[in-house]
């Protein structure tokens, strides 16, 4: 369980990361929102570049960041019906629907954007609108964000099993979000050698 909470440890460094850094592109993306306004109001002139690349920017944060809001447990959820359930079939919902429904869906999604991606790129495929950009940057965003929600999806479907199968202790009693890989070791059970030192530190 150790080496798999270290992997689901990587995932999620690579997953804030990433969620962070695209975070910004929303600011760019105002930016060039403003920026093509202004210049079409004072100049008279504008493209349908700058138009594409406020869609991509905003495609761009939509999918690179979906498994950040993943990780963060920010997703939407019927908390009116969630809130009446335990923790431990919160837990078992949480791993069920990683296992049975998540992964498997964005396992078919790549599967399917693969040639998609794929055709896109030989074929320099452009906008049909004039001045358009490339679209095969914007495709390739479709697959790089199912790739990292799938990534995400098997760190938090291992650390639902830990704390399902293995004992480990949730750090987010009441489910407010997941809880990062470190986190759940850094609150791991005492194994014997742990418990003796601790039974030792109170007899003295």
């Amino acid at each position: 369980m150790s080496a798999l909470l270290s992997l689901s440890r990587v995932i999620d460094s690579v997953t804030t990361f990433v969620g962070r850094a695209v975070s910004w592109l929303v600011l760019v993306a105002v930016l060039v929102s403003a920026g093509n306004a202004v210049i079409r109001k004072i100049f008279d002139m504008s493209s349908n570049a700058w138009l594409e690349l406020q869609w991509y920017l905003f495609g761009a944060v939509f999918m690179l960041a979906a498994a950040w809001t993943l990780l963060k447990n920010e997703h939407i959820r019927v908390d009116i019906i969630s809130s009446m359930l335990s923790k431990r079939t919160r837990d078992w919902i949480d791993f069920i629907g990683h296992l049975v429904v998540l992964i498997p869906f964005t396992l078919l999604m790549i599967w399917l954007l693969i040639p998609y991606v794929s055709l896109s790129y030989r074929s320099g495929e452009h906008s049909p609108n004039a001045g358009g950009l490339l679209v095969w940057p914007a495709k390739a965003l479709l697959l790089a964000g199912f790739a990292l929600l799938l990534a995400q999806a098997l760190s938090e479907l291992i650390k639902r099993a830990g704390v399902l199968f293995a004992g480990m202790d949730d750090p987010t009693p009441q489910h407010q979000s997941h809880p990062t890989a470190e986190e759940m070791e850094t609150t791991a059970p005492a194994g014997p050698a742990d418990a003796s030192a601790s039974r030792g530190e109170i007899g003295r």
